[in-house]
């Protein structure tokens, strides 16, 4: 899947396969702030007006609040918000508007509430990518192999997933040790 990142960020990190660039896991730091490198690019007076209605804001300010993080045909969206006193989403929920896709890994989003975790990247064919410290308020979502080593007392994650959970805990992962001590 072709997903073109912006360049030169500075609070967002995306770790690619060495083999073919495909996006293994994206780490957004507590202090994002670089919301018009991402979409939504409002480009039509339709969209202009959607946006005004349905989030009652500036459609013009909406570039410098609303970034997607992750590409748009992806299982789990991070979307980063950051809107004014005023500013709305009404009452609603999401429908997928095709099928969700068939993918060989379930996505996994761990968000650190207090603390620090280091989180090691790794593809499904065990490339270890690099490590990763989590601190308060930094999210990281993980599309494929991961450690996890709490670096703290106390510290605090919480990991999102796709579901459903399998029956037993070892039939919920494909264990990367084994791979990762022969390299």
């Amino acid at each position: 899947m072709d997903f073109q990142t912006p360049e030169n960020l500075s609070s967002v990190k995306y770790f690619r396969s060495p083999n073919d660039q495909r996006v293994v896991a994206i780490h957004i730091r507590a202090d994002f702030d670089e919301f018009e490198k991402f979409p939504p690019f409002i480009e039509t007076e339709e969209e202009r007006e959607h946006i005004r209605t349905a989030y009652n804001v500036d459609p013009e300010s909406e570039r410098k609040n609303k970034a997607h993080i992750t590409h748009d045909d992806w299982p789990l969206q991070v979307i980063m918000l950051n809107r004014d006193p005023g500013g709305t989403t009404g009452a609603h929920y999401h429908v997928p508007e095709v099928p969700l896709p068939d993918l060989p890994t379930r996505h996994q989003i761990l968000l650190c509430q207090r603390g620090s975790a280091r989180i090691g990247i790794y593809t499904t064919e065990a490339d270890f990518l690099g490590d990763v410290t989590v601190k308060p308020g930094d999210l990281i979502l993980m599309l494929e192999g991961h450690e996890v080593e709490f670096l703290e007392k106390g510290t605090r994650l919480v990991e999102i997933k796709q579901g459903p959970f399998p029956v037993t805990d070892e039939a919920d992962k494909v264990d990367l040790q084994s791979w990762v001590t022969t390299q």
